[in-house]
């Protein structure tokens, strides 16, 4: 356990510093002044500096930071972030959003070439390594998520009463559900190297679009591709998790608005290690493909136009390209601090739920 939460902070740790990194780079590339690149926050432990650049060694470990010129105080100098064009600005900023696009791509290579767990159909009877029937999503105020069945869980048997069937194709589970609807089955369930069972009633009528359970499944199993191959197979992978993503919230905006359940649980940094925690129980793939998942989650959350954030950035350059000329720092600085203590607060809220959770 413990050194599971220890490679769980290494791993955020590393995705923050490329994202660093990220800015660093694209600033280097349009000839800013890096005044600082500091992994950790100060109190400075140590730091050299390499031409222009101080290179520093921080006592607080949760991060990494880049110190830009002209970034936070404008100054007419031509090394300068505040004297550098739009365009160039934006590229800078959107540095560190695409670092992470970047990483997930990598990562899902990685895994592909490894051995990936791979959706295949019920159909596909070659040799397999590792088929499991696994849930990818629950409906909200179903009988799936009220019995405590959660998206990544693998069912292993379904039963009613004394009897229990293995499964390892998703028609199974189906046609089992569809026997039983209105009566009592038991699901025995895995959850990183958890093993349980959970019982719920299928729904006679469900909703429209919607099974007895509440949930959709799909089959998967462990297939290895060639380096080419696992390259292009991990862009493709960044790109369609990305849609899902933003599928997925707009979805829950969707119902939001209606008044509905959202589906949609925030996470601090406490349950961010705890899911880190079950995804390396499962071993290197599936850790691998997680670390991946969170880079784009943090990648599209950094984007949203929310001051703070890197999209809020991009959010003031582009009132800057409207009204042709910037926003008065000192209105811009109040702004992204207001929002800042917002970020920080509500981290603080939803870090707090998490202990509970665990507690």
């Amino acid at each position: 356990m413990v050194f599971a939460i220890f490679i769980a902070f290494l791993s955020l740790i590393g995705l923050i510093i490329l994202h660093e990194f990220g800015h660093f780079i694209l600033a280097k590339k349009f000839k800013v002044k890096v005044e600082e690149f500091g992994i950790g926050y100060p109190p400075r432990i140590f730091g050299k500096k390499i031409g222009e650049t101080l290179y520093s060694l921080n006592l607080l470990p949760f991060g990494a930071f880049v110190k830009i010129y002209g970034e936070e105080k404008r100054v007419p100098d031509r090394q300068s972030f505040s004297a550098r064009p739009i365009w160039q600005r934006s590229l800078i900023v959107l540095g560190g959003v695409v670092s992470f696009w970047l990483i997930a791509s990598i990562l899902l290579s990685v895994v592909f070439l490894l051995g990936a767990p791979t959706l295949v159909e019920d159909q596909e009877n070659q040799t397999l390594i590792d088929p499991k029937v696994q849930v990818v999503m629950v409906a909200p105020g179903s009988p799936a998520q009220i019995s405590g069945i959660k998206p990544g869980d693998t069912i292993l048997e379904i039963g009613f009463e004394t009897s229990k069937i293995k499964v390892d194709k998703v028609k199974k589970v189906q046609e089992f559900v569809d026997q039983h609807r209105g009566k009592e089955i038991i699901l025995t369930l895995q959850r990183g190297k958890e093993i349980f069972d959970l019982s719920l009633i299928p729904r006679i009528s469900p909703p429209k679009e919607e099974g007895p359970m509440g949930v959709a499944l799909v089959r998967t199993a462990i297939k290895s591709f060639p380096w080419h191959q696992a390259l292009i197979r991990g862009m493709l992978a960044t790109g369609e998790l990305t849609f899902l993503v933003i599928k997925g919230w707009a979805q829950a905006l969707q119902r939001w608005i209606s008044g509905l359940p959202t589906g949609v649980e925030l996470m601090g940094p406490v349950g961010i290690f705890s899911l880190f925690v079950q995804a390396e129980a499962l071993g290197i793939n599936y850790f691998l493909q997680f670390i991946a998942i969170i880079a784009i989650y943090v990648a599209l959350f950094n984007l949203l136009p929310v001051p703070a954030l890197d999209g809020g950035k991009l959010l003031f350059l582009g009132i800057e390209k409207i009204r042709k000329k910037p926003v008065s720092q000192k209105l811009e600085q109040q702004i992204t601090a207001f929002f800042f203590a917002l970020l920080i607060l509500l981290m603080i809220l939803v870090t707090f739920r998490d202990i509970q959770r665990l507690f």
